[in-house]
């Protein structure tokens, strides 16, 4: 797992080891300027590897149609030597934008040690000079005794009359970009001279130009992942000490391309104590990070969980199916599909690992069948009927068994949430933020998805699998942790019937239950699964074209891949 840290951890992390340890900032920030400038050499080879710029040229017209003063001819020749110069001189061009703050020194010593490894680099600073930190000023100090200087970004995309030009065509011939205007403390929305500099980065840029942001692309928030009016469109993000939940929460993970995080200094144990120790610790789920155990050689299909589903109605009957099916790729021995009788003849053609059954109009018999399975999940294309909602309830208070609830399951208990409260044995709920809306009452968007899905977890002491781009697992000890796999191509009806029966079917096995993997740590593991069978069937079909049945053709395939993980680290301990 990736420790992932907050604003206010960070800024604590940072004072305990300047202030209390004696680490020297400036080393700090020397440290986080070199893995920049790293990451920039890895996008844009250093001179001595790259080739020749190719043919670059530039053609002046006057818009008037009018001959060009003497004067503007000058110009134009020295525009043109500038833009031109690319093809004699094979070193990269970087230009650094920075903040007045410690991240736009950051960027300055970034520039420092890119101009020592060869690269053309000019910074510009966006901001008051007088409101530098102490920290930058010394930056910039180093950087000047290298005879450059820190000069005044006078691009205007809104006024280009007034444009400094021979600084537009040369950042027109940049091939990277350092965003070092904003570091982690970034709370209100991004205006005048730095919304200025964001849009022209995004938009102005030539193509095939990358981007690097320092610890975080400005205008996103760092704790939330939302962006703050607009937000720099990063190629990679070099992010320091560990990463921040904004990287990878809805439209912060969009913008922040790879992310890579930077070791620069700060104490080990300082890190233990503050991050991987704290009460509320996030974390980030990787793809290959959750290995599946060998099956024991004797085992039976008792011993994979006996998986009991209630879902389906009419006009539904794909999302008991497709659950079904999950549980069963997800490794299940027995999947027992419990549907309404109207619609069994058409579930039970399609089903045929699962096994279906018509539902009793007896509830006694339906709490005896689920009381025999170690799981139930509920939910998937119930519907809503007030007499369906009563049946939720009724199986909430009486089954002992872990319970997954999804859809109509959790619509069920919207309005009843003490159903959940009263319950000893663990639960699983699945909403997206709609279905979170009507559990909760809280507005949409939900502003912090983090802190909504640890306070409801924590309230109702269960596991909360928040849905989205970057789908929160939430459990009661206030542990939250961040999906990184999946793609839009997951975003039909269907995706979540899958998500539902593979979350069950990992609960349901007794060798993956075991003390240091409880139910909480089994639905993140659900989760990845789920979204690397997506990202599957997306490189194969495209995200068009992909649909919640190709996540079931692709899933034995991650599994697999887990499971001989799992069996090389034995055979090689």
């Amino acid at each position: 797992m990736l420790p992932l840290a907050t604003s206010a951890q960070m800024k604590e992390l940072d004072r305990a080891a300047i202030q209390d340890r004696g680490v020297p900032s400036l080393d700090l920030m020397e440290r986080a300027a070199q893995a920049v400038a790293d990451a920039v050499a890895r996008l844009v080879a250093p001179p001595e590897h790259g080739p020749v710029a190719s043919f670059t040229s530039v053609v002046f017209a006057s818009s008037d149609g009018r001959e060009p003063t003497e004067e503007e001819r000058r110009e134009m020749d020295e525009l043109r030597a500038i833009v031109e110069s690319k093809n004699t001189d094979p070193a990269p061009r970087v230009a650094v934008f920075c903040g007045p703050g410690n991240n736009g020194g950051d960027g300055i010593a970034a520039a420092r040690l890119l101009l020592g490894m060869g690269y053309h680099v000019r910074a510009f600073l966006i901001g008051d000079r007088e409101k530098m930190t102490l920290d930058a000023k010394e930056m910039n100090t180093r950087l000047e005794a290298l005879g450059r200087r820190l000069e005044a970004f006078t691009v205007d995309l809104e006024h280009p009359e007034e444009c400094n030009r021979r600084q537009l065509a040369w950042l027109s011939t940049c091939d990277c970009v350092v965003d070092a205007l904003f570091g982690i403390g970034l709370s209100r929305p991004v205006s005048g001279e730095f919304l200025n500099a964001v849009r022209y980065i995004n938009r102005a840029l030539v193509p095939g130009c990358s981007v690097v942001a320092c610890d975080i692309p400005s205008g996103v928030h760092t704790d939330t992942g939302a962006v703050l009016g607009e937000a720099v469109n990063a190629t990679v993000t070099v992010t320091f000490t560990c990463g921040k939940p904004g990287l990878y929460l809805g439209e912060g993970a969009a913008h922040a391309g790879e992310v890579r995080v930077a070791d620069i200094g700060i104490p080990h144990d300082l890190y233990h104590q503050n991050i991987l120790r704290a009460p509320e610790r996030v974390e980030a789920v990787q793809a290959g990070e959750f290995r599946l155990p060998r099956r024991p050689r004797a085992a039976h299909k008792g011993d994979f969980g006996r998986v009991f589903i209630l879902a389906g109605s009419v006009g539904y009957t794909g999302a008991p199916v497709l659950a079904a099916s999950a549980a069963v790729r997800t490794g299940a021995g027995l999947v027992y599909l419990g549907v309404p009788r109207d619609i069994y003849p058409i579930v039970a053609v399609k089903c045929t690992e699962a096994m279906p059954f018509p539902l009793p109009g007896d509830y006694n018999a339906i709490l005896e069948k689920a009381k025999s399975c170690d799981v139930a999940l509920i939910g998937p294309g119930l519907g809503r009927a007030p007499e369906t909602e009563q049946l939720i309830l009724n199986l909430l208070r009486d089954l002992e068994i872990p319970v997954v609830l999804d859809a109509d399951g959790i619509n069920a208990v919207s309005g009843h949430i003490d159903s959940l409260d009263s319950r000893s044995a663990p639960t699983v709920l699945t909403p997206h933020d709609g279905e979170f809306r009507r559990l909760t009452g809280c507005a949409l968007p939900i502003p912090d998805r983090l802190a909504a899905a640890r306070d409801f977890a924590k309230d109702h002491n269960c596991v909360l699998v928040l849905k989205g781009h970057g789908t929160v697992t939430a459990s009661p000890d206030g542990l939250c942790r961040v999906n990184t796999t999946g793609n839009p191509g997951m975003a039909k009806g269907g995706s979540g019937d899958v998500l539902a029966g593979i979350l069950a079917a990992l609960l349901a096995q007794k060798p993956l239950n075991g003390p240091h993997t409880g139910p909480a740590e089994l639905a993140a593991a659900g989760v990845c699964y789920h979204g690397m069978a997506g990202d599957r069937a997306a490189e194969r079909l495209g995200e068009y074209g992909m649909t919640p049945s190709d996540l079931l053709s692709r899933l034995p395939e991650v599994l697999r891949e887990h499971e001989e993980r799992e069996q090389s680290a034995e055979i090689g301990g």
